[in-house]
């Protein structure tokens, strides 16, 4: 299975756990990472994450998130397609960066888009699930049941 985390997924680890949610979403990010580390799961990452991360204003998260690339199975290029797709996707109120990760997902061919992002948890795209961490563990959770 092949999953796209968000900017906002990786940084999840890194916020205030003193509230409930985060921690929750947190411990839920580390779990999906064990996955990805040890196979269960391939992860898709792309040009904007790069150029995302690349404002951390932290250092140490900066370096920490940017070492998933190397686990990823697939890398997006910017291309004109992907820039098409954001650019429809940006007409569904969608904000151009998260535009451009959601078409990066879809031109991975990525089944789930993870965020914590409550405004992207309310749209429906063609073609990808777009879920919290926490939700995703219940439905792989589920399949494993099967």
């Amino acid at each position: 299975m092949r999953i796209y985390l968000d900017n906002c997924c990786y940084n999840r680890p890194f916020d205030d756990q003193s509230d409930i949610v985060i921690k929750l979403e947190s411990e839920a990010v580390s779990f999906i990472q064990e996955q990805i580390k040890s196979g269960k799961l391939d992860l898709a990452w792309s040009y904007i994450m790069d150029y995302e991360n690349s404002f951390n204003p932290f250092e140490d998260r900066r370096i920490s998130i940017e070492k998933w690339q190397q686990l990823a199975k697939e890398d997006i290029d910017a291309s004109d397609k992907i820039v098409e797709q954001a650019e429809n996707l940006m007409s569904l109120c969608i904000k151009k960066k998260d535009a451009l990760h959601i078409a990066c997902a879809l031109h991975a061919k990525c089944e789930y888009f993870l965020t914590t992002d409550l405004k992207l948890l309310n749209k429906t795209i063609n073609g990808i699930s777009i879920i919290n961490p926490i939700d995703f563990l219940k439905i792989q959770g589920a399949q494993d049941d099967k």
